[in-house]
């Protein structure tokens, strides 16, 4: 008898499995920490992007055109393979990843910050400086606060992506989600059954963080109407 396509029981076995939940807490921490990171490095750059001092510009032109201009998967392998071959820096293999995920990401999200700041309007700056701010406070009470409403949308679908981007990170053996797959479908020989499990995490993980952004937009949203009602009264 041929043997069937696909072990709907090997499937159900691993759909709870502990070592692939193990991975799928790995590429949550993943993407926790690659945003975080990502956020604080991409508002730098982009405010180094919009400095009237062109040095500091060119150079956050520069790392945004090296990061983007590459694949994540060549910077991984850089960071993990050739930084010890060329300067002797080693990283282990979660600094690797998380180095590799932050610089890239940043870079990304630094267009996304610069748009956000760049689409509050010059008249919001200017009241703020006639009221006698400062610069910094003028950005911090003024302009993001308005900015953040805009950066939320793209910034969430950076997170969605981000989730399944850490998988990139298994080449380098970062055991995360995709990783641990692999490693068991050497030893069960369980393919279509083991990467169905995957998919049906990344979906979840996905769909999850789906319902957060909407939320969290919906409330960003929400303020922001309730303030232009407050200017209008």
């Amino acid at each position: 008898m041929d043997k069937q396509l696909f072990d709907f029981g090997g499937f159900r076995d691993y759909l709870f499995n502990e070592y692939l939940l193990f991975g799928v807490v790995n590429t949550v921490g993943l993407t926790v920490a690659a945003i975080i990171g990502g956020l604080i490095l991409g508002t730098i750059i982009a405010l180094l992007r919009m400095s009237p001092i062109p040095p500091l510009s060119w150079l956050a032109q520069g790392y945004i055109w090296l990061f983007r201009g590459t694949p994540l998967l060549v910077q991984l392998l850089f960071i993990y393979t050739g930084l010890p071959l060329l300067i002797g820096v080693r990283f282990s293999v979660l600094e690797a990843a998380l180095l590799g995920l932050i610089l890239h990401e940043a870079a990304y999200l630094a267009e996304i910050i610069r748009s956000g700041i760049l689409a509050v309007s010059a008249g919001q700056t200017n009241a703020g400086k006639a009221l006698g701010l400062t610069p910094a406070q003028v950005m911090r009470f003024v302009v993001m606060p308005q900015a953040t409403r805009i950066i939320i949308p793209p910034l969430g679908n950076s997170v969605n992506g981000l989730l399944k981007t850490t998988s990139i990170t298994s080449v380098i053996s970062m055991e995360e989600l995709l990783r641990r797959t692999q490693i068991l479908i050497q030893e069960k020989f369980l393919v279509l059954e083991l990467f169905a499990v995957a998919a049906i995490y990344y979906l979840l993980l996905t769909t999850l963080w789906d319902l957060v952004q909407r939320r969290i937009e919906a409330r960003f949203g929400k303020a922001y109407a309730q303030s232009e009602v407050a200017d209008e009264l």
